[in-house]
């Protein structure tokens, strides 16, 4: 006779409704599968067919790896959980496209305190929508229930992809040029960055997720619930046009450490820029939790996108032309600043008195970069 009391179920772990799960997911996952995908859904490993690289003369394989932060606190809350899964797809696979590589497949990883098969379905439903969405085949998953770690109603999600690049198609801080646009591409909305400074906000302010705000055009949890703008589709439309993909020299995800921080990443040392504000009006959701909180929207730009979700340093003649081909893909982008490459002339502003010495990233995530700073005032 079987002892209930020492099951796995009665741990706390239900392997049934993890088949549920399976079972609940496999018609998204499968239309993000193309000819290379072999296999399915459930094996111990994805399989994709690297024959498809035959192409490439000299193929660079390209990963990166993510997850979506406390934005998941939020959902877990609202009880709303397709959305989460395109933040995941965002944050992963448009780090990917930053060295001008398209994504191939990812895999994801959801952990829950308590499976519940719809809840976890739902979540995939959402990752591979994106992934549809970018071209990317959802190759595997796993989902571990883990009681005791996580509450009943608490779990978090994190994924890795895989891209390729043709080796002399890399992006990155050596093709920056003196004299180069950087164009700002916006942002949905807080992404996926900063909402621990987003529930810390509404906490000390007794606003609850139900509540409705005006200044957010209706229920505060559905506004930070908008979904990643994903990136991907319209810039590799960009890097496949023979018109303009010589046009681009770097690109920059804005996630976590702001708009300075992250485009500072992919210059080279002894470059610099200064963003001007005035060129955008960052959206009512930043506009409303910093005046909930009483700071500036300046307080945040290390923390918050601002409105732009994307920066993009291009060759100036091919700007206009760049800039016109992402609005046509829904995408507004614009100039917000030059590029200057003078070691000499950088030492001089940071000596300058005042404002001229103030401001400054220099570099981040360990990366030896250039240099920028937000000078102005942004637009109403």
């Amino acid at each position: 006779m079987t002892d209930s009391s020492a099951s796995y179920r009665a741990a706390g772990v239900d392997t049934a409704a993890g088949d549920l799960a399976v079972e609940l997911m496999k018609q998204s996952v499968g239309r993000t599968h193309g000819p290379e995908v072999m296999g399915g859904v459930g094996g111990f490993a994805g399989l994709w067919d690297a024959s498809a690289l035959q192409g490439y003369r000299h193929p660079i394989v390209a990963t990166s790896t993510d997850g979506v932060g406390t934005k998941v606190a939020i959902a877990q809350a609202l009880d709303v959980h397709d959305t989460i899964g395109q933040d995941l797809v965002a944050m992963i696979v448009d780090d990917i496209v930053v060295v001008g590589a398209k994504p191939l497949f990812m895999t994801d990883y959801i952990a829950c305190g308590r499976l519940v098969p719809e809840r976890v379905a739902a979540i995939v439903r959402g990752i591979a929508a994106a992934c549809e969405a970018t071209g990317t085949a959802l190759l595997g998953g796993e989902t571990a229930e883990h009681p005791g770690l996580l509450g009943p109603e608490e779990y978090d999600v994190a994924g890795a992809a895989v891209g390729v690049v043709e080796a002399d198609a890399v992006l990155g801080a050596e093709r920056v040029r003196d004299g180069d646009v950087v164009l700002a591409l916006a942002s949905s909305g807080l992404h996926s960055n900063g909402f621990s400074l987003v529930r810390h906000i509404l906490r000390q302010a007794d606003i609850e997720l139900h509540h409705e705000l005006p200044e957010l055009g209706g229920v505060v949890g559905e506004a930070l619930l908008t979904p990643t703008r994903l990136y991907t589709r319209p810039l590799l439309g960009v890097l496949d046009d023979p018109d303009l993909r010589g046009g681009v020299h770097a690109l920059s995800h804005v996630t976590g450490g702001g708009i300075a921080a992250n485009l500072a990443r992919v210059l080279p040392r002894g470059a610099w820029t200064e963003l001007d504000r005035s060129t955008w009006s960052p959206g009512s959701v930043f506009r409303a939790l910093s005046d909930i909180a009483g700071t500036s929207l300046e307080s945040a730009e290390g923390t918050w996108n601002l409105g732009v979700g994307f920066l993009a340093v291009v060759e100036p003649h091919d700007a206009e032309a760049i800039a016109a081909e992402l609005a046509a893909q829904g995408i507004a982008a614009w100039e917000a600043g030059r590029v200057r490459v003078d070691p000499a002339g950088f030492e001089n502003a940071l000596r300058a008195p005042g404002e001229g010495a103030d401001g400054w990233v220099i570099g981040a995530k360990g990366v030896d970069g250039g240099a920028v700073r937000l000078v102005g005032r942004y637009a109403d």
